[in-house]
């Protein structure tokens, strides 16, 4: 597989749909981490966000032939992914139990007494606060650092409308953390 190596995404993509299996694998090695993460982030459960990258794949494989764009395969797998696993939290949301654990779950911080690592805790439990709609903006701008066109490529909206989450997002955490600072 060295020589598909320095071939582009759209490379591979071309490759596959004209018959190269190698090519998909070179994709799948690129791509199924990333993709995993991405349902990860979604779900919380690290064999859950696995199973759904896997059926993610098993959708790319069979719809890759209708993509248009062939620059567009890692928003389009991403968003296949991302979709997979929106599904999952609202089958969840039926029973409301497990779906608040899912949504309400905080990383454990390592104790530690000085201001930054309070402040980093508080901000994680407001984001966790947001709906995860305004979590997944919020991550593929400020964790993954991509670009309102990429993120609304991404999730199949308009770049308005992710403007209008960043913007939502960042004026709750703003309300919430100063609400919390006057708490203490």
């Amino acid at each position: 597989m060295p020589e598909y190596d320095h071939l582009s995404d759209a490379d591979l993509v071309e490759h596959y749909k004209d018959g190269d299996k190698l090519a998909l694998n070179v994709l799948v090695q690129r791509w199924h981490k990333k993709l995993c993460y991405k349902a990860f982030w979604i779900v919380k459960d690290q064999d859950m966000a696995k199973d759904i990258a896997q059926d993610g794949w098993n959708v790319i494989m069979n719809k890759i032939h209708t993509l248009k764009t062939s620059q567009n395969f890692g928003a389009w797998a991403a968003r296949i992914v991302c979709n997979k696993a929106l599904d999952i939290v609202r089958l969840k949301s039926k029973y409301p139990m497990r779906s608040q654990e899912l949504l309400k779950e905080i990383p454990e911080a390592e104790p530690e007494d000085n201001d930054r690592t309070q402040l980093k805790n508080e901000l994680l439990k407001a984001i966790k606060s947001l709906s995860t709609e305004h979590q997944e903006v919020l991550r593929l701008f400020y964790v993954e650092a991509y670009s309102l066109k990429e993120i609304s490529k991404q999730l199949g909206i308009s770049t308005g409308t992710v403007k209008s989450r960043l913007f939502h997002s960042r004026e709750k955490l703003k309300t919430l953390l100063k609400h919390k600072h006057y708490e203490n």
